[in-house]
């Protein structure tokens, strides 16, 4: 097998000699660039760059994937709102929005040629013809942290409580922007999409708004997506992890503040009720381990989640920026380790 039948085959609930190593969520780390001659935040708007940077981890750390792009705001950017593409050591964010209510919030005739869309489709393009055995994954943003960003986050956790039915309508007008730009990444053949929501954390919204306010729109997204499929959601989501897993993704990825084993009891009992679910990745912890523990740190961490059932490896966050090369590699060595 290739790496991306490796990745397909995991995903699918097949077995697998090795596990794969990948990363659902953002891969750019300041020791790449500087390997690789290219820096942030070119390579946010630039392909070629970003294509080099989003291959660097696969070519100098042999991560079993490239992922790009490397923050969650081109759709809010080709939206209308105004983006700080940051430095080197920090991710692109929203700064300013248009937008000030649902009825606001309508895909533009131009959507697919606004902003980054261009760029992040090219770059798919260059790296699907230059690594055809690898997988591609892309990265996009989930319709209720699409809803923030464009209504603003203050503006979003006060609506939930006085108007929950405006932002009921702003998800929706958001899924169909999520939708949209999946239809124009689906054109270029991904490998698989990772649908990012970290403003659902249960730390940020309570697991019961969570089940009525934001699932709909994820099953209907995930239904939509005609690819392998990622729910990212940061943070602790044990107390949402069945709904997660019975959304329709193939795949969800967990923080290290989930119990691996307590989530693969729980997947099986809804499973046991005949209810499909989703593989998990991730729960290398990006905060600590792979920023600022040892290669040793982290296959130690690496083990534990082997032994515990984990899917699939991966960071479980986006890499800090200044995370050390050495690290990743350590989580590949780790993986070869435990099977020899």
């Amino acid at each position: 097998m290739n790496l991306k039948e490796n990745l397909e085959a995991a995903l699918s609930g097949e077995e697998v000699d090795k596990k794969p190593v990948i990363s659902g969520t953002q891969i750019g780390i300041v020791e790449a660039m500087e390997k690789t001659n290219t820096s942030w935040p070119e390579a946010h708007k630039n392909a070629e760059d970003m294509a080099k940077l989003a291959a660097a981890p696969y070519e100098l750390a042999g991560l079993e994937c490239i992922r790009v792009p490397f923050c969650l705001t081109v759709e809010a950017e080709a939206m209308g709102a105004t983006i700080d593409l940051g430095n080197e050591e920090r991710t692109p964010e929203v700064k300013e929005t248009p937008f000030e209510t649902a009825d606001d919030i309508e895909t533009p005739d131009d959507f697919a040629e606004k902003g980054r869309i261009p760029v992040v489709r090219e770059s798919i393009e260059i790296l699907k013809e230059k690594y055809p055995e690898v997988p591609i994954i892309v990265g996009m943003t989930g319709p209720f942290t699409l809803t923030g960003h464009l209504l603003g986050i203050e503006n979003l956790v006060k609506l939930i409580k006085t108007d929950p039915t405006e932002i009921e309508d702003a998800i929706e007008n958001c899924l169909d922007v999520c939708m949209d730009y999946v239809e124009e990444i689906m054109e270029y053949e991904p490998d698989a999409i990772c649908v990012a929501e970290p403003t659902a954390s249960p730390e940020l919204i309570d697991p019961i708004q969570f089940k009525t306010m934001i699932k709909p729109a994820l099953e209907d997204l995930a239904e939509f997506i005609e690819t392998k499929s990622i729910l990212h959601i940061c943070g602790s989501t044990q107390d949402i992890i069945t709904d997660m897993a019975s959304i329709g993704f193939d795949g969800i990825s967990i923080e290290e503040a989930v119990d691996i084993n307590k989530a693969k009891s729980d997947l099986a009992k809804i499973e046991a009720q005949g209810k499909t679910t989703s593989k998990i990745l991730g729960n290398i912890s990006t905060s600590q381990t792979l920023f600022t523990g040892s290669p040793e740190d982290v296959k130690s961490d690496v083990k534990k989640a082997l032994d515990e059932g984990i899917d699939i490896l991966a960071p479980s966050c986006g890499l800090a920026p200044k995370s050390p090369l050495d690290n990743i590699k350590a989580m590949v060595e780790a993986r070869d380790e435990y099977y020899n």
